[in-house]
């Protein structure tokens, strides 16, 4: 499933080819994705110029004149694809490759000059939602999201009172999105191993140690894969087709049996599966 950083990525790529953008026309080929899109859906958003494109952990909200906002979540593999017969940067796109199938394009927004913004979701656990701006405090997606964690929403005192007030494992929390927003398997992994922090542990057991190492390396894991594009580890791309390169520095995610990397550790990284999730990490260095 994308992540923030991922999502981030996507969002970044559509600001920059939609902003300012009118709709035109939008062609609905199947309707049941995660929640079957709302019937009220292309009227309200067809003919409306997009006015900004803005993130919620995980969910991408375009925003429309009409004061309409459409909430998008992209799911475990949806994608949003761009289309433009005007330039040739496009010809090498995700759109034109064979690794997306057309039978899975969901949707496709279409826009002046030949643009065409697809979305692409083959196991279809994405969705598209509509709601008013003066609603989304009140959207029930969105309303019970906990702090953004890259910017200064998230502070330290916040993290010693909420670990201190759970019985539940450090991995657990970090992948709330009540706790925080937009923190997945991938880079819950990849901030414990930074922190020394086993997954396993209580949250409740964590040192004032084990927090001032764990609020910094939320920030350094996320905005170091957001600067590298994200991970690529199945199909992910972004909306032109670049795959993200953060995966080439995962210190434990996948990593099994392998060599910690981290100076001066001699461990071995291992892997272990609670309620369908796969934890990694260094018994050695990870405390």
């Amino acid at each position: 499933m994308p992540e923030l950083p991922e999502v981030e990525v996507t969002r970044r790529t559509l600001l920059k080819f939609i902003e300012n953008k009118v709709i035109k026309n939008i062609k609905i080929n199947n309707p049941n994705l995660r929640f079957k899109i709302p019937a009220n859906f292309k009227k309200n958003v067809t003919g409306q110029k997009i006015i900004k494109v803005l993130r919620r952990s995980k969910y991408i909200l375009i925003y429309l004149k009409n004061d309409y906002v459409m909430i998008a979540h992209l799911g475990m593999s949806g994608k949003f694809l761009i289309k433009n017969n005007y330039s040739k940067d496009f010809l090498k796109t995700s759109y034109y490759s064979n690794e997306f199938s057309s039978k899975h394009n969901h949707l496709e927004f279409f826009f002046s000059n030949n643009l065409k913004v697809i979305y692409n979701d083959p196991r279809r656990f994405g969705f598209f939602l509509l709601d008013k701006i003066s609603k989304l405090d009140v959207n029930k997606f969105l309303s019970k999201l906990g702090p953004e964690p890259l910017g200064k929403d998230l502070k330290k005192d916040y993290l010693i009172l909420k670990t201190k007030a759970t019985q539940r494992t450090i991995k657990t929390l970090l992948m709330d999105q009540r706790f925080i927003s937009g923190i997945g398997n991938i880079y819950a992994n990849e901030i414990l191993f930074l922190a020394k922090i086993m997954p396993n542990k209580i949250s409740s057991k964590l040192s004032l140690v084990d927090i001032g190492r764990l609020h910094p390396s939320i920030g350094k894991v996320l905005k170091r894969a957001l600067k590298l594009g994200g991970s690529s580890i199945k199909d992910f791309k972004s909306s032109v087709g670049e795959k993200g390169r953060f995966q080439n520095e995962f210190k434990v995610y996948d990593r099994e049996d392998l060599k910690c990397l981290r100076t001066g550790c001699s461990g071995l990284i291992a892997r272990v599966v609670s309620q369908g999730r796969a934890s990694f990490f260094c018994n050695e260095c990870q405390n």
